[in-house]
């Protein structure tokens, strides 16, 4: 087969979501000591003082609530804390605690200093919330014994860990929760700069030779987000081992990523295709979000999720209380003439 005639299916390959047979190849690139991530300066400061003065006192870290788009380094971060540390590292999710039974297993499981990481932490059930309120600030976990009248509460005495809470909807987390987080940080997205230093390490890692005018190639398509780096990085490769000898140039990843449809700006088919509707079928809009899902068959969340988020950041679409539109620069960007009575609406943003 003939990869660079065949059409590619990029099944979101820009999504920041991970993948489902992606877990594997990502824990193996990711960075193990805090030293070895790259980004997030402020961020990566701040935690080195936090880590080092725990271990000073002989203390668990404080917990630590990250939130910030996926794809950015909230789970990356949560094992290099368990690391630094010297300590192991519970791994579960939101969704996956769904009764108190759930979460009274892992807490009383745990190891002195130990780190409970708990992703998407905004989908956990309320009761179990209720449950870590106590495990949080005095290390002790309520049990309620029996029914009714006769029913009693037992308390048991928890080893000192570090809760570590992840998310990408911090406004969804209830303030009694959020508030014994010792510390909340919120993840930024990465410059370009940052990136080609992510990709020429995972290239390393991949033993993949690649040049730098082909790293940054990569990088200023990658949405500002390591995973998605990542996932392009080895999309390029796979072109570079069946067309070339491995090797990544500038050459091959240009045409590698413009097969993946991936143009100057990052965007891919799925972006263009929302644009080319909101300009072509509604007029530029606005447009609500139900009608331009039917208008492009797509889901609504995906398009909320994957597409609408980087469309909105460079400003090639507005969120107004009418609906999505599109401005000025979407017209540029795909080439198409900008009707003469267009005006940018203000910045209003909706749900």
């Amino acid at each position: 087969m003939n990869l660079m005639n065949e059409k590619i299916n990029h099944e979101h390959v820009l999504a920041p979501e991970l993948k489902v047979d992606e877990g594997r190849i990502d824990n193996a690139l990711r960075p193990k000591q805090l030293e070895e991530f790259v980004g997030q300066p402020k961020l990566r400061d701040n935690l080195s003082i936090f880590i080092a003065a725990a271990k000073k006192r002989g203390e668990p870290v404080e917990h630590v609530l990250l939130y910030g788009p996926p794809g950015l380094g909230k789970t990356t971060l949560a094992h290099i804390i368990a690391h630094e540390v010297g300590a192991n590292i519970r791994t579960t999710s939101g969704p996956a605690l769904e009764r108190v039974g759930d979460i009274a297993a892992i807490l009383t499981n745990l190891e002195p200093n130990d780190v409970l990481f708990v992703d998407e932490i905004h989908r956990m059930n309320k009761v179990i919330e209720e449950v870590l309120y106590p495990a949080m600030e005095e290390f002790a976990l309520d049990i309620v014994i029996g029914k009714g009248p006769s029913a009693r509460t037992v308390r048991l005495d928890l080893p000192p860990f570090t809760l570590i809470g992840a998310t990408t909807r911090l406004s969804l987390i209830s303030a009694p929760l959020r508030d014994r987080f010792g510390a909340t940080h919120k993840l930024e997205f990465y410059e370009p700069e940052e990136l080609v230093m992510i990709v020429r390490r995972s290239a390393g890692l991949l033993d993949v030779k690649i040049t730098d005018e082909a790293a940054m190639l990569v990088a200023t398509r990658s949405r500002g987000t390591p995973r998605i780096a990542n996932r392009l990085l080895r999309r390029v490769r796979d072109f570079a081992e069946v067309r070339a000898d491995g090797r990544v140039d500038a050459a091959l990843a240009q045409e590698a990523l413009r097969r993946l449809e991936i143009d100057d700006c990052g965007l891919d088919s799925a972006d263009r295709s929302i644009l080319t509707a909101i300009i072509d079928k509604f007029d530029g809009g606005p447009v609500g979000l139900q009608t331009l899902s039917a208008a492009v068959s797509e889901e609504t969340e995906t398009i909320e999720t994957v597409h609408e988020p980087f469309l909105i950041q460079l400003g090639f679409i507005q969120k107004t209380p009418r609906g999505r539109q599109a401005t000025a620069r979407a017209y540029t960007h795909l080439g198409l003439p900008q009707p003469a009575d267009h005006q940018s609406p203000q910045l209003q943003l909706t749900n």
